[in-house]
């Protein structure tokens, strides 16, 4: 058993100690309750086997007594699984929100890394088996304990004989059942990792299906989804399997120990040592004794399976997060869009260094172009502007201050981004476009609606800016999408402007259009623009041509084309044919 995750759930189930509180108290008294009832009925069954006849009044008064008695014990049981139900949903809610707050918090690399619908398993796949495990978990541990001790306490007063048979039986049912387990924990470890890869790859197919469709990737994609479905079906039924083999072995255990015991009861009953009733209850408080293993076996396959989804909730929360902003780190306000670049390194993987010994200046106002072969580094010069990425060695300068030395989020306002691949939110349009300003007013939105293009389209749909956007924009075309993006940054009027491949999405009358508005936007603004199409690069003032990380032409439109270089090379390959059409 994983005892580290145990610990750290149970660092969180006590947060919330009023209602373990009332659980232990609920517990407490539900279990007397129950442990007074075989007391009773032993009496009830002397006094109908007495020597010489029923004795009726007190068997009447008895079957009163045990009314009462169990619905002590059925209504303390109620409130034992309402407090315990509290316990484990709060506890899981605090973990959920603990594990949104971590992810928003991860750096881009994690991302990068990790399937996406696995990260989605963890959150809510995870998060649920771990609710159910400590639902029935954290109410069997309560009344499994003071059941064990109440149950030994009248066992003894009844017999100590039998009683030792009894506690002998519990050592081989416990060791029997931590045989088992301890090779089913690997079983489930494996089952979740399984279920995480199959809602990793499914989230993968679903989301890309148009894809899927325009390679007929069908059939191959049914395939390896049915052998990680398959995979995920051998796994599970191994776990169940070997976890299940619990249950009935303890029982087997405790049948045996039954017999036994019933042997020695009656002759002890023969030799007048104890009564008939005396045997009947302890065989009942024998039963009782047993049920908390029984009980706790019975649902280690859960306990086992929120264990290893605990697991994989930690592996998130235990990693390291983006690199603090130091407790010195400056606010930038507006920027004035100086940026220098000095003697930067950075790599993905350590020992494969991407960017060595990078060097620019970059005025404000400057219109800079990146362009290059792909991986050359374009999108990762930006991102390492951004601090989506720290560098391994050198400086990034901004306004004169190292961007170390400057709150991130400070940093990160001071740019607006337009990505070629559009996010869209389930909303409404008004809502998308002002996502990165709070309480921003109605005619800001149109405004920046109106400077990206988008004004016209929008007024054209069933609910203007109140449309929903459904499924990520699936009733929108790309183009308009895009068009939306750009009018989310417009709207933000940052002091600086990334746009990574902004207007690939977006056909060319269209493009011309917005580039007015860019080219508005651009005014007086320090810019980057990663792009292919000759119409984003031509105006740039300054372009920088890319390869394996650094820097090997450098100039405008016309002094590039002149060096018949590298830059060169790319124009005629790659825009030429634009200026034609």
């Amino acid at each position: 058993m994983n005892t580290n995750s145990m610990r750290r759930v149970f660092i969180y189930i006590a947060k919330y100690k009023k209602y373990m509180i009332l659980s232990i108290l609920s517990a407490i008294v539900s279990v007397i309750a129950s442990l007074l009832g075989p007391m009773f009925i032993g009496q009830a069954v002397d006094y109908m086997i007495g020597t010489n006849q029923v004795d009726f009044d007190s068997v009447r008064w008895i079957l009163m007594i045990l009314v009462l008695v169990y619905s002590i014990n059925s209504l303390f049981g109620w409130s034992l699984t309402y407090f315990t139900n509290k316990v484990s949903y709060q506890t899981v809610n605090a973990m959920r929100h603990e594990l949104f707050e971590k992810i928003n918090k991860l750096s881009l690399q994690f991302y990068d890394r990790n399937s996406h619908g696995d990260i989605v398993s963890r959150f809510v796949n995870d998060i649920d088996i771990i609710s159910d495990g400590m639902v029935q978990g954290i109410a069997n541990m309560l009344t499994g304990i003071i059941t064990i001790f109440g149950a030994i306490s009248f066992m003894l007063y009844i017999s100590g004989s039998m009683t030792l048979v009894v506690l002998l039986s519990a050592p081989v049912a416990y060791f029997v059942a931590r045989f088992i387990t301890k090779r089913s924990q690997k079983l489930f470890k494996a089952q979740a990792k399984c279920l995480g890869a199959l809602n990793g790859y499914a989230e993968e197919v679903i989301s890309e299906q148009k894809l899927v469709k325009a390679f007929t990737y069908e059939e191959r994609s049914f395939i390896e989804f049915q052998k990680m479905n398959d995979d995920l079906y051998q796994m599970g039924v191994k776990s169940q399997f070997y976890g299940s083999l619990t249950n009935p072995t303890t029982r087997l255990v405790n049948n045996i120990t039954y017999g036994v015991i019933s042997v020695i009861g009656s002759i002890l009953a023969i030799s007048g040592q104890i009564t008939v009733g005396d045997i009947a209850s302890f065989l009942i408080y024998s039963n009782l004794f047993a049920k908390p293993f029984n009980d706790i076996t019975g649902i280690f396959t859960q306990i086992q399976s929120a264990l290893a989804s605990a697991q994989r909730i930690f592996h998130i929360l235990d990693r390291q997060e983006e690199v603090q902003d130091q407790v010195s780190a400056i606010q930038l306000e507006h920027s004035q869009g100086n940026i220098e670049f000095k003697n930067v390194y950075f790599s993905y993987t350590e020992g494969n260094p991407l960017i060595r010994d990078f060097n620019l200046t970059v005025s404000p106002g400057t219109h800079i172009a990146i362009v290059g072969h792909t991986g050359a580094g374009k999108t990762t010069l930006v991102n390492l502007l951004m601090r989506f990425y720290e560098i391994d060695q050198g400086s990034i300068i901004v306004d004169d201050v190292d961007i170390k030395n400057v709150t991130r989020d400070s940093l990160r306002r001071n740019f607006g981004m337009v990505l070629q691949d559009t996010w869209l939110f389930a909303g409404t349009i008004r809502d998308n476009i002002a996502y990165g300003v709070e309480n921003t007013s109605e005619a800001d939105v149109i405004a920046a609606a109106k400077a990206s293009d988008a004004h016209s389209f929008i007024r054209r749909l069933p609910k203007g800016y109140d449309t929903l956007i459904t499924d990520e924009g699936a009733n929108l075309s790309q183009g308009q999408k895009q068009l939306l993006t750009i009018a989310r940054v417009m709207l933000v009027n940052p002091a600086m402007l990334i746009l990574d491949e902004a207007t690939s999405s977006i056909d060319t009358r269209t493009e011309l259009r917005i580039q007015k508005a860019f080219s508005k936007m651009l005014e007086g603004r320090t810019s980057f623009v990663i792009a292919h199409r000759l119409s984003t690069i031509k105006e740039a003032d300054v372009i920088l041509v890319m390869d394996q990380g650094s820097i090997v032409e450098k100039g405008n439109h016309e002094e590039l084309l002149s060096e018949n270089g590298t830059y060169a090379k790319l124009y005629n390959s790659q825009f030429a044919h634009e200026l034609e059409a």
